[in-house]
């Protein structure tokens, strides 16, 4: 055999091929990946199993808004509700007369005030609270934990009867301690005829009542500051002040500013506590926008008319829940 058969007969050695580059297209007849993704199977049984929460909440919710919106461009009176006749149209006329109404906007601007005061005392005194439990000992940070959770969990119904009990004009504690430390006979002291005095029990309420949860969580948001950057900063030289400004604000101002923004959509709409605190007939000068819309439909019999003042409220807290969801976004509980 001669040198040429030989090498004819020798299969030829494999040729090492240089790996790819990434940005090399592949060889012609190779699949490619580079379609769309394709949906992992199963993908949709999370939106299958909410889809029953969405239909309830869509039938407590949307079903009863959207009746809301078309009665309050109707007439609905006593005779319509009974009859179950439809009401007649006025188009815009409902929500002209409540815009034009001088009284209107006296509740708005005692609906404000009420919950700009409220807010401010229930944040003010819920970060006070929450900075001392950083510094108490264990035990006593559980004992105030328990009981700020029970207080949290007191129905209202109880809470208001203690208040109602506590400023009583004769057997109230509010007038006998002030008459024995005072010295002033406070005994029989009504403090629902003055409006201001009634308001003033009625915050106290309410601050009681929202306390707790702002405590609980801006605790939780202050549990979450480095140490190291505190005690690095008051190596530093930095006040009590500085730190807070300059190291625990910065941390906990999501949190606060969501807890607030919920703090204002609850006081514009406290019904219950001025309800039950004056024994289920709140005169016109306790009336919140909850109150007046509600006067406005069962006490005067114009439910299109109390429709519209609650669709008006929606509206001007709209804006306070857009703001909101905004901030949930930014600290990505919501994608």
């Amino acid at each position: 055999m001669t040198a040429a058969e030989t090498q004819a007969a020798d299969p030829p050695a494999a040729i090492p091929s240089a790996p790819l580059d990434k940005g090399t297209p592949p060889p012609a007849g190779t699949p490619s990946n580079s379609g769309p993704p394709r949906r992992k199977k199963g993908a949709l049984l999370p939106y299958f199993l909410i889809l029953p929460a969405i239909i309830a909440v869509a039938a407590v919710y949307a079903f009863p808004l959207v009746k809301s919106v078309i009665m309050s461009f109707q007439d609905m009176g006593r005779r319509e509700l009974w009859s179950g006749n439809t009401p007649p149209w006025v188009g815009f006329d409902q929500y002209t007369a409540i815009l034009a109404d001088s009284e209107f906007w006296y509740v708005v601007g005692r609906t404000v005030l009420f919950m700009a005061v409220c807010v401010t005392l229930t944040m003010a005194i819920g970060l006070l609270l929450a900075l001392l439990m950083m510094r108490l000992t264990t035990w006593v940070r559980i004992v105030l934990t328990v009981a700020l959770i029970a207080a949290w969990s007191m129905p209202l119904m109880v809470a208001a009867s203690i208040f109602r009990w506590l400023s009583d004009s004769d057997y109230g504690l509010i007038n006998t301690l002030i008459a024995k430390v005072a010295g002033e006979d406070f005994l029989g002291h009504n403090w629902f005829l003055n409006p201001w005095q009634g308001f003033g029990i009625i915050t106290a309420l309410v601050v009681w009542g929202a306390i707790p949860f702002v405590v609980v969580t801006l605790y939780a948001a202050l549990t979450q500051v480095p140490k190291e950057l505190e005690e690095a900063a008051a190596l530093d030289g930095a006040s009590a002040t500085g730190i807070f400004r300059f190291v625990t604000w910065p941390v906990i101002k999501p949190v606060f500013v969501m807890v607030t923004t919920l703090s204002v959509i609850w006081d514009f709409n406290v019904f219950g506590q001025i309800w039950l605190l004056r024994g289920n007939k709140p005169e016109p000068e306790y009336e919140t926008l909850g109150l007046y819309s509600f006067s406005k439909a069962f006490s005067s019999t114009s439910f299109s008319q109390g429709t519209a003042i609650a669709l008006i409220t929606v509206v001007l807290l709209s804006g306070v829940a857009v703001y909101y969801l905004r901030q949930l976004m930014k600290t990505g509980e919501v994608e």
